[in-house]
């Protein structure tokens, strides 16, 4: 049985836990603001970039783009041999199930792939550890990305951007495909698994039924000159939404958590401090009769 002073030990441990996860917590929420305003921002030009790239895509009918440097960014590959991820997660724990649920989902997709060569990019320290300890698959860590959240910037797109179109380069690599964690609310958030390239995939299920929309005007430059010039900065854009996404949802999730440790730390300490009062008086009672008995003892 534990003793007064054991139980104290518990209840100061319980206390120093409670002040950490109150801290994390308090962190967590003055920067989910200015998280949540950046992603704001992004998703409007993320996603007129994207209906910009998809009306620009529909206008192509010449040879000349097929000649193009950048269509191998749209066709799809027939038979190749290998297949890229880009997990993206964060670089802590203490967030509740926001990196469970996300390797649970690459593990998943390891499988379905698992009969072909896997070029892996990491995003955030907690993808590239699972992914070292994974045995009996073809996989292979190309890029790691670890340290840039809470403080996201476009730079860190930039040189995710660059690394994933150098990989998709190589053309054994039949496609690129990221997961990752979507903020949808202070309370929810949703994992997202979706190809990026080729880009042909998703920009037609965009839009493709507006063809001709440019018909009656003049490019300068050529539309294909243009298409190529933004194509670098539409994929910046949308994996710097998404590393927004990602930083937004694990400051969310992080917050719920350590506001849920901190509650059930508080409710902890209520429990003992009852059975540490009921201890206490407990012997006192029995103190109480033993010096009653002593006394009838020595008066009798």
């Amino acid at each position: 049985m534990a003793s007064l002073r054991d139980i104290r030990k518990h209840i100061s441990s319980v206390k120093s836990i409670k002040q950490i996860t109150y801290a994390m917590k308090m962190v967590a929420a003055a920067r989910i603001k200015r998280a949540q305003s950046a992603i704001l921002a992004s998703r409007p030009f993320a996603d007129e970039m994207e209906q910009l790239m998809a009306d620009l895509y529909c206008e192509m009918e010449s040879e000349d783009f097929r000649a193009s440097p950048v269509y191998n960014l749209f066709a799809a590959r027939q038979g190749a041999k290998a297949a890229a991820l880009v997990l993206i997660t964060s670089d802590k724990g203490l967030a509740g199930s926001f990196n469970t649920n996300l390797l649970k989902n690459a593990l998943v997709w390891l499988k379905e792939n698992s009969g072909k060569k896997i070029y892996a990019v990491c995003v955030g320290r907690k993808s590239r550890d699972f992914l070292k300890r994974l045995k009996g698959l073809d996989l292979e860590i190309v890029y790691e990305m670890v340290g840039i959240f809470p403080k996201v910037a476009y730079v860190h797109a930039n040189l995710l951007a660059e690394n994933i179109t150098r990989l998709y380069a190589n053309p054994d690599v039949e496609s690129v495909n990221l997961i990752y964690n979507e903020f949808k609310s202070m309370m929810a958030q949703r994992i997202v698994g979706v190809g990026l390239l080729p880009l042909k995939r998703h920009i037609l299920d965009n839009s493709c039924a507006v063809a001709g929309k440019f018909r009656d005007f003049d490019f300068e430059p050529h539309k294909i000159k243009l298409l190529e010039t933004l194509l670098p900065r539409y994929i910046n854009a949308q994996l710097y939404r998404i590393l927004l996404e990602s930083q937004t949802a694990e400051l969310a999730a992080r917050m719920n958590a350590m506001e849920s440790a901190s509650k059930n730390a508080s409710e902890l300490i209520e429990g003992l401090t009852l059975k540490l009062n009921k201890m206490r008086q407990a012997m006192i009672t029995t103190e109480l009769n033993e010096i009653v008995s002593g006394a009838e003892a020595l008066g009798g």
